[in-house]
């Protein structure tokens, strides 16, 4: 790009976001990777919904099971390649892993469960479920991570909201794309597409711009070295680290309301559409109105709410949302709430309190970006899962109904707000200290 031409980008951006003259094309390659690997993801997810809508809300349970097996399995695996491999080779050899695997299902969908509602067609799509339950955390996780390693804190809160922005954008095409072509072409051909995306964000990674903080040859050179340690560091950081348990607590009270509130939502969606293209269609479409309102949020607000509000009052905000929302909906129990709380949970999650989350593990060390950030976000986070997963199914057998849970979930959320103020300081007080 020309001298002239980069004078004009910089100068359209500025009117967005606090972005500085060097920092731009580090952005912008950020700003595409999420793109790719967020669009690839919700031309999966609502196919994934689809699957939890049949199966049924009695039967969850078993499928959050086995999703944190799979997760259990799969996370040192993914240590034995930080531990050996250069960040961004290991990050390629992850996403061409679940490429190939995108691949797979696409042969069994196509040539062995062609028939939807077969025995065959059943267990691919709870084999399915589980598999992208892991694949998206780990993709995220993995991308976050790798924004934690490049940007410091200080420009993490001036430029992750924009960042977000690419996977908001992807993931409203990404559903839009679905909603429009599930009917037509049929869900396993989706499957193509979703690869080709994650492809490209593995592009990015590879023509990723040199670190930001490069600044003197040592830091250079540990960019092409593998991040070395203790294939276990990351359970074992974890749980050494009043910081990192703290993030860890905060995670599984997210997991336990997004849980509880999935539930609800597939048990009203499964009553109310009984076909499964209806059901991916109508899903693809509550994920366009959620991505949507996130990407127009995220492009003028969330960059300058941060620095507004402070990293605590932005990381209480989904929690009161919640509390809020909960106590609504146990009020009253129909459609037309568990849709507005999915909307407004979901659309603030994305636009304020990911990238706020995102800002506490700039101020960890490096080995802790990968290792204990990938522990928290893939094991911690389905821990969460199960815990709201039997818990809702333990108060359903006590007799609750969707009201009864709804309430239980009030109290919860207060907790939870609680924990988000105290990290927010807690994460100034850290990069306070290191400054």
């Amino acid at each position: 790009m020309s001298e002239p031409s980069t004078g004009r980008v910089y100068a359209m951006l500025r009117r967005t976001v606090d972005v500085r003259p060097g920092e731009v094309r580090t952005m912008l390659v950020s700003f595409a990777y999420f793109f790719f690997v967020l669009s690839g993801w919700f031309v999966l997810r609502p196919m994934r919904e689809a699957v939890a809508v049949a199966t049924g809300v009695n039967k969850l349970p078993f499928l959050f099971a086995g999703t944190l097996a799979a997760v259990l399995v799969a996370n040192p695996l993914f240590a034995a390649l930080v531990v050996r491999y250069p960040v961004r080779k290991f990050i390629a050899i992850t996403y061409h892993f679940f490429i190939a695997n995108i691949l797979v299902f696409y042969a069994l969908m196509t040539f062995v469960a062609p028939v939807e509602g077969s025995a065959a067609d059943v267990w691919i799509g709870r084999v399915f479920f589980v598999w992208t339950s892991v694949f998206n955390l780990f993709v995220v996780s993995i991308f976050w991570a790798f924004m934690a390693d490049t940007f410091r804190s200080e420009q993490a809160k001036r430029l992750f909201g924009f960042i977000a922005v690419g996977g908001s954008l992807g993931s409203v095409i990404g559903s839009a794309v679905t909603a429009e072509l599930a009917p037509r072409i049929g869900t396993p051909n989706l499957l193509l597409l979703s690869a080709t995306l994650i492809e490209l964000a593995v592009l990015c990674v590879l023509r990723f711009p040199a670190r930001q903080r490069a600044a003197d040859g040592e830091e250079a050179v540990r960019e092409d070295q593998p991040i070395g340690g203790s294939l276990w560091a990351g359970f074992s950081h974890v749980t050494s680290s009043p910081y990192l348990l703290g993030i860890s607590a905060f995670l599984i009270l997210l997991t336990m309301g997004s849980t509880i509130l999935y539930f609800e939502q597939t048990d009203i969606v499964g009553k109310a559409y009984a076909d499964r293209a209806a059901r991916t269609a109508v899903m693809a479409r509550i994920e366009l109105v959620v991505q949507s309102l996130t990407l127009v949020t995220q492009i003028f607000l969330t960059g300058r709410l941060i620095r507004w509000l402070g990293l605590a009052r932005s990381m209480a905000f989904l929690p009161l949302v919640s509390l809020i929302g909960f106590a609504a909906l146990g009020t009253w129990p129909v459609f037309a709430v568990v849709a507005a709380m999915a909307v407004l949970r979901r659309a603030g999650n994305f636009a304020l309190n990911n990238p706020s989350m995102e800002i506490l593990f700039t101020v960890v060390p490096r080995e802790d970006k990968y290792k204990a950030k990938n522990f928290i976000e893939t094991f911690v986070y389905r821990a969460g899962d199960q815990i709201g997963a039997w818990g809702y199914a333990g108060l359903a057998a006590l007799g609750l109904g969707m009201s009864g849970i709804a309430y239980a979930a009030v109290p919860l959320a207060f907790i939870w707000l609680l924990l988000g103020v105290w990290l927010g300081r807690e994460q100034g007080r850290i990069g306070a200290r290191q400054a």
